[in-house]
């Protein structure tokens, strides 16, 4: 083996979003006396949303994952790396088509979500089409391992896609290390009772339903929700029709999200699918509660009922359990919210299971 492991990461773009996060994290993050990383964006300099430092970047402003199949195939020869490491369905696909021709170097892909059920809220409905169809089925195939974030997404591609489970690798997400812990319940004013969700304004996250179990509340409350994207109307003109837009405080971006989660009593969690709540994971670690409806995609691995918050059936649920968090808010512990979330995925853990990953493949 090398004095050092060369991992190649790969991305469709740095815009704000999970996998964008967590794995110019991991390219910025590996030991340095044993890992030599860099980081190819395929999509535009312009969209950048993270800082990325003390890494090679490589940026092809090309459109689509596609466009980028010669230009990364020419880079991968010209390199040489001993790992390939991308995120996100397609482009895990084209990068298992790509190691056909690399027999000595390992590629590795990182999945987002839980295919099967996304698929309900994507247009996609043949569950036997992962990713697209059978060329995206045929590069997945390719890989040398797929790491999933949670049981709920390595579990899905067994059993609904037949995967085999030695192919896959279960490694979540890390709470990033900038995240700082409220130290105490931030009191309820006249603004009332602070709720808020963070995530992209997109059918399968579940805005309307927690617009209808907010229009259950009696009480005074603010709702904040921080994210953009398609359903940003509709969502809009549902909380008018119900009458929860004058409590709405609606923020399409920030990169203040750790002090709005710490200013926040009540995260609220709407998703009927997620790969691994990554602002779910951040509030608990913050100090902040959780609310989310019963769901797959590691929600059950974050959420330990009654110490860090519940998960529930029913919007009828939901409405009644947001009104007993908020008569019980003095009993909830921010230390201990965070301690039950950080004891299990702190970044030193994550990152150690990754850099474990990397040696293994680069030695087999």
């Amino acid at each position: 083996m090398k004095t050092k492991i060369k991992v190649l990461f790969i991305l469709p773009s740095l815009k704000a979003g999970g996998a964008e996060r967590v794995v110019s994290y991991l390219a910025q993050s590996l030991n340095k006396d044993k890992f030599e990383s860099s980081l190819l964006v395929i999509g535009s300099e312009s969209d950048i949303a993270y800082e990325v430092k003390d890494v090679s970047l490589i940026i092809l402003n090309k459109k689509r994952v596609l466009h980028a199949f010669v230009p990364i195939l020419k880079i991968i020869k010209r390199s040489r790396p001993d790992i390939v490491f991308s995120s996100i369905g397609h482009l895990n696909a084209m990068m298992g088509i790509q190691s056909i021709f690399f027999s000595n170097i390992r590629f590795i892909g990182r999945e987002t979500n839980v295919l099967s059920v996304l698929k309900n809220y994507t247009g996609k409905k043949n569950k036997k089409s992962f990713g697209g169809g059978i060329i995206s089925k045929i590069g997945h195939h390719y890989l040398h391992k797929l790491v999933c974030q949670s049981e709920d997404m390595a579990n899905d591609l067994v059993n609904e896609y037949n995967f085999s489970r030695e192919k896959l690798c279960v490694i979540n997400n890390p709470i990033p290390m900038s995240l700082q812990r409220k130290k105490e319940i931030v009191p309820v004013g006249t603004a009332g009772f602070k709720l808020i969700t963070v995530g992209r304004l997109k059918k399968q996250k579940g805005h309307l339903r927690i617009l209808e179990a907010l229009a259950k509340l009696r009480f005074p409350y603010q709702y904040t929700m921080i994210g953009d994207g398609p359903e940003k109307e509709v969502i809009f003109e549902r909380a008018k029709g119900l009458g929860v837009f004058e409590h709405l405080v609606h923020i399409e971006f920030t990169d203040k999200v750790f002090e709005y989660l710490a200013e926040s009593h009540l995260f609220l969690q709407g998703s009927y699918v997620e790969g691994f709540p990554n602002a779910l994971l951040e509030s608990c670690a913050v100090g902040t509660p959780v609310l989310a409806f019963n769901a797959p995609g590691g929600i059950d691995e974050i959420i330990e009922e009654g110490v860090n918050g519940y998960i529930v059936d029913s919007i009828e649920d939901y409405s009644e359990k947001i009104e007993a968090i908020l008569k019980t808010m003095d009993s909830w512990v921010p230390d201990v919210v965070s301690d039950s979330v950080f004891r299990k995925y702190s970044t030193a853990q994550i990152l150690g299971r990754y850099e474990e990953l990397f040696i293994e493949s680069a030695q087999n």
